[in-house]
C-alpha cells in the first residue's frame, strides 16, 4: 500500500499562486493513479487532476484547466524509493479554497480514465491540506 502525506496549502489572495505537494512512500511502483480532490465545506468532493500509473497522460476539471498543472518528481535513495507529486495552482480564485487530498488507486490506465474525477474511486488519501482564497 502506498501512503501519502500532502503540504504546501496557506492562505493566498485572488490571482496568487500556490504548489501542493505529496510525499508518496511504500509502494510507489508505476501502477497507481494518483490524483488531487478537494472537497470544499457542504460541497461534494471533486475530482480536480489526476495522473495515470504510466505517468504519460494528465486529467483536468474544467474548472482549473490552464491554471493547475499537475506533475511528479521521482528520486530513489539507497534506503527507499520516493515519489512527490504536485498541484501547481495559479490564478487562484475564491472558489478553489478547500481541502486538497491528495489520493491514490491501484489501477489500469482505463480505469483512471473513466474514475479519476471521482473522489469515492481512490482507495489511498493523506490528511489534507487547507488552501484559502481571499478575494
Amino acid at each position: 500500500q502506498v501512503q501519502l502525506v500532502e503540504s504546501g496549502g496557506g492562505s493566498v489572495q485572488a490571482g496568487g499562486s500556490l504548489r501542493l505537494s505529496c510525499a508518496a512512500s511504500g509502494d510507489t511502483s508505476r501502477s497507481y493513479c494518483m490524483g488531487w480532490v478537494r472537497q470544499a465545506p457542504g460541497k461534494e468532493r471533486e475530482g480536480v487532476a489526476a495522473l495515470s500509473a504510466a505517468r504519460n497522460t494528465t486529467y483536468y476539471a474544467d474548472s482549473v484547466k490552464g491554471r493547475f498543472t499537475i506533475s511528479q518528481d521521482n528520486s530513489k535513495t539507497r534506503e527507499n524509493a520516493r515519489d512527490t507529486l504536485y498541484l501547481q495552482m495559479s490564478s487562484l480564485r475564491a472558489e478553489d479554497t478547500s481541502v486538497y487530498y491528495c489520493e491514490a488507486v491501484k489501477s489500469s490506465a482505463q480505469y483512471c480514465s473513466d474514475c479519476w474525477s471521482q473522489g469515492s474511486r481512490y482507495n489511498a488519501w493523506g490528511q489534507g491540506t487547507q488552501v484559502t482564497v481571499s478575494s
